[in-house]
C-alpha cells in the first residue's frame, strides 16, 4: 500500500474544501453547475481575502471533463514580486490616448486614465459609482478618500458619460436595486470583476500592473505618505516598487495640459 505525504493530504483537503465553498456560494445565489459562467468565477475569486480560492481550478477541470460546466478559466495567482514600472514618457503617452482617442470605449478610457494618474487597484476601480464624482461649477473632483482629487476636464467628461449612459438592468436587479456601478458586470447588481476589468484594459494595450506601479512611484515622489495612502487606499508604510513612500512633497507631476 502506497503512502502519501502529509502535505499531499492537506492539499487534497484544501481542494475539496474550496469546492464545497463554491457549491455553498452557488446554492445561496440559486446557481446550478450548468449555469456557471466565467463572470461568476471571476466575481467569486475577486471576493476572496486570500489566494485559497485559486485552487478551484482543480474542481472546475473535473466538472469540465464531465461536461457538468462549460470550459472556465481561473487566472494565475498574482505574483507577490515587485513589478516593472511604466516610465513617465510611456505613461503620459498612454494617458493622452485614454483621454483623447475616440475609438476607445468610454469605460476603458476612464479606467485607464484613473489607473495611470492615481494608481488605483482594479478592485477599488471596479467599485466606483457616480457618487464618487463631485461636479462643481468649474471643477470636478474624484472622492477616493477623505481628500477629493481634482480631475482633468476630459477625464471628468468621461466619468460623466459613464454615469449617464443607460444600463441594462435584468429583472433580478430591478427587484433588488443596488448601487449604480460605473462599469457594471454580467452578474445582476454586481460591478465588473477585477479579472474582467484587467483583461479589458490589457486588450486595449494598457498594461495594468506596470501602469499602476508607474503611477504609484510618481505619486510617491509628489505626495506626503498620509495623503498618498488616503488616495490609493494603501497603508502609508507600504513600499511601492521597492521604495518607501516619502514623507515630503516633491516636484509636481501634473497630467498633460494641466500645468
Amino acid at each position: 500500500m502506497r503512502c502519501h505525504p502529509a502535505s499531499a493530504g492537506r492539499d487534497l483537503r484544501r481542494r475539496v474544501s474550496v469546492a464545497l465553498d463554491i457549491l455553498v456560494w452557488m446554492d445561496q445565489g440559486g446557481l446550478a453547475l450548468a449555469d456557471l459562467a466565467q463572470e461568476h468565477i471571476d466575481d467569486w475569486i475577486a471576493g476572496a481575502t486570500s489566494q485559497r480560492r485559486y485552487l478551484i481550478r482543480y474542481f472546475l477541470k473535473w466538472t469540465t471533463s464531465r461536461r457538468l460546466t462549460c470550459e472556465l478559466t481561473v487566472p494565475s495567482i498574482p505574483s507577490q514580486e515587485p513589478q516593472d514600472l511604466l516610465d513617465d514618457d510611456d505613461r503620459w503617452r498612454l494617458l493622452q490616448r485614454c483621454l483623447t482617442e475616440d475609438a476607445l470605449p468610454t469605460a476603458v478610457g476612464a479606467d485607464g486614465a484613473i489607473t495611470l494618474l492615481f494608481g488605483l487597484s482594479a478592485e477599488r476601480l471596479r467599485h466606483l459609482t457616480p457618487e464618487h464624482s463631485k461636479f462643481g461649477d468649474k471643477h470636478v473632483h474624484l472622492v477616493l478618500g477623505r481628500r477629493p482629487v481634482l480631475l482633468p476636464p476630459r477625464l471628468a467628461e468621461l466619468l460623466r458619460q459613464l454615469a449617464e449612459q443607460p444600463q441594462l438592468r435584468p429583472q433580478l436587479s430591478r427587484t433588488h436595486p443596488g448601487p449604480q456601478w460605473l462599469v457594471p458586470g454580467m452578474v445582476p447588481g454586481k460591478p465588473i470583476s477585477t479579472h474582467g476589468m484587467t483583461q479589458q484594459l490589457n486588450r486595449h494595450s494598457i498594461p495594468v500592473r506596470t501602469a499602476r506601479n508607474g503611477a504609484l512611484a510618481a505619486l510617491a515622489a509628489d505626495l506626503p505618505s498620509p495623503i498618498l495612502a488616503d488616495v490609493t487606499g494603501m497603508h502609508r508604510h507600504t513600499r511601492s516598487a521597492g521604495s518607501p513612500m516619502p514623507d515630503a512633497t516633491g516636484p509636481s507631476t501634473s497630467p498633460p495640459g494641466q500645468e
